[in-house]
């Protein structure tokens, strides 16, 4: 399954999502989970799997974003790109996030977004820019890092309606 995931990442690099693109639709794709409304809202969006350890070592992170920033616009939506529901389910049901995490069903949003590495996350703005992408994570420095860009994005004024 490991080996599956990477040739999906692998194959996808050459039309990566990187700072300044528009975030491709997130309702586009189709998922296992429920999405959560993110218009005007700061966004960070997570690829996992299920046998990734730094994925597994990120979600006690993001529960603590979600803590600190979530009353002030901040949504974290976690997109796991397990083809098997029950390792998604197993793992969710593990961790138990306090966070919105979906099933990529059909690896639609990762092939679009041309996810580098397991995880890797996207720091959206309120006006669904990309403005800062982590591939990897790395412990207190990559939570530090988040803090830091997602007090920058929360200041910002959301975009005119």
């Amino acid at each position: 399954m490991m080996a599956a995931g990477f040739g999906l990442l692998a194959g996808a690099v050459s039309a990566q999502v990187k700072p300044g693109d528009a975030f491709p639709p997130i309702a586009a794709a189709e998922f296992d989970g429920v999405l959560p409304a993110t218009a005007g809202q700061v966004v960070l969006v997570d690829f996992w799997a299920s046998w990734c350890a730094p994925c597994r070592a990120s979600f006690p992170a993001y529960a603590r974003l979600q803590g600190a920033y979530a009353a002030r616009g901040l949504v974290i939506l976690a997109v796991s790109v397990d083809r098997a529901p029950a390792a998604f389910t197993a793992f969710v049901r593990k961790l138990n996030p306090p966070f919105s995490t979906v099933r990529d069903r059909g690896q639609k949003l990762v092939r679009e977004v041309a996810v580098p590495t397991m995880p890797s996350s996207y720091l959206v703005g309120r006006d669904g820019t990309v403005r800062f992408v982590h591939a990897g994570f790395y412990g207190e420095r990559t939570e530090r890092e988040l803090r830091s860009e997602i007090e920058s994005l929360l200041r910002e004024r959301p975009p005119p309606s």
